[in-house]
């Protein structure tokens, strides 16, 4: 005779077993998330987002001559307040991952303007570093960029 309760009784541990190996393999790798958080950065620059810009930072971030947190976000108004369109195209990432922490080198043009054509531009070698936080997200810990051209 069928018995439903031990049918299902023993498909529990069985589904419980699936579930953890799937959702293992659904863990986002690290290189994939700093590509997405850099993502989502530029989006917000391009998208003149000081709030979602600020959100990558970590609270302790530190750039060139010692900008800090607050500094960043007010050099981002800054910009944004010149420039009605801001244009952001970065060359290849250069990722190194260890542990807790990661470093991605890249090239950067920064554009702005106001019309079709852009009326400030200028590209930058940049170094980022990013830290998994206690929450598992990534914050922007350092960045120091240096004009190339």
């Amino acid at each position: 005779m069928w018995q439903p309760w031990r049918t299902s009784s023993r498909a529990v541990p069985w589904l419980f077993a699936c579930t953890l190996l799937l959702g293992g393999c659904a863990r986002t790798p690290p290189e994939e998330r700093l590509r997405e958080a850099i993502g989502e950065a530029q989006a917000a620059i391009e998208e003149r987002n000081v709030s979602a810009l600020d959100d990558t930072l970590a609270e302790d971030f530190i750039g060139p001559d010692g900008l800090g947190r607050s500094g960043a976000r007010r050099m981002a108004q800054a910009i944004f307040l010149r420039y009605r369109d801001v244009g952001l195209t970065l060359g290849p990432l250069d990722v190194e991952v260890r542990e807790q922490h990661a470093t991605v080198r890249f090239t950067a043009a920064l554009t702005g303007g106001s019309g079709m054509l852009p009326d400030s531009g200028q590209v930058y070698d940049v170094e980022t570093g990013w830290r998994l936080d206690d929450d598992g997200d990534l914050e922007l810990v350092n960045a120091n960029w240096q004009p190339r051209l």
